[in-house]
């Protein structure tokens, strides 16, 4: 979805919800799929911006993601290409804010796949409190004219009004990537973007869906 608009707004302004993507994904082991989390712990009573990864797990979380990480994919054709981009954020850095991390991922992913979109954050705008309203005061103060949404937008998004301000609507289809050569038997969809990196290296945008 990234690669297929000229800007990207992250929603930092918005309430935390749990048992999301954003402190969690999947990779593909040779025992199957395995969540990997970042502790933030469970409460929703606050900003994306706000949450902060716990204390006590501040040194730990991310030395142990890259261990099951090098374990299931040391062997993938771009282990060491890829590792030279993610393993200094899991190693070098240190984080307080979850923002940050998903920021920094989703940049440096990004930057090698010469994926050129403006990144902006919606805490910038000046945006009214309502669903539809507040997404389209942003895209009219961006000077957007199209908004490229998932699909589970549909349960609250009002398709009239986005006409009315003459701002295209897309629906962005998760359904239809491709498979792509993938360690441990057969293929799996709905694994983390380092599971494609690391099996196909740059080849991987041919493996991405552009609008």
């Amino acid at each position: 979805m990234i690669a297929a608009a000229d800007e990207f707004i992250f929603h930092d302004d918005r309430q935390y919800t749990k048992n999301d993507w954003r402190n969690r994904n999947k990779i593909k082991t040779q025992n199957g799929v395995q969540w990997l989390t970042i502790p933030v712990g469970t409460n929703e009573k606050r900003k994306i911006s706000d949450v902060v990864i716990s204390p006590e797990q501040r040194d730990k979380w991310q030395k142990k993601h890259w261990n099951i990480i090098t374990a299931n994919y040391i062997n993938a054709p771009y282990f060491s290409e890829i590792s030279s981009l993610i393993a200094p954020l899991y190693l070098e850095k240190k984080y307080i804010y979850l923002s940050q991390v998903n920021y920094d991922f989703i940049f440096t992913i990004c930057n090698y796949l010469r994926i050129n979109t403006k990144f902006r954050y919606s805490s910038e705008f000046n945006a009214r409190e309502s669903k539809n309203e507040r997404l389209i005061d942003m895209l009219t103060q961006a000077g957007a004219t199209e908004y490229i949404s998932g699909q589970a937008a549909k349960a609250y998004i009002d398709e009239k009004k986005f006409a009315d301000n003459r701002i295209k609507l897309t629906w962005f289809d998760h359904t239809r990537y491709p498979a792509y050569p993938q360690l441990w038997g057969d293929f799996i969809h709905k694994v983390s973007m380092l599971d494609v990196l690391f099996n196909c290296g740059k080849d991987s945008a041919k493996y991405m869906q552009n609008l």
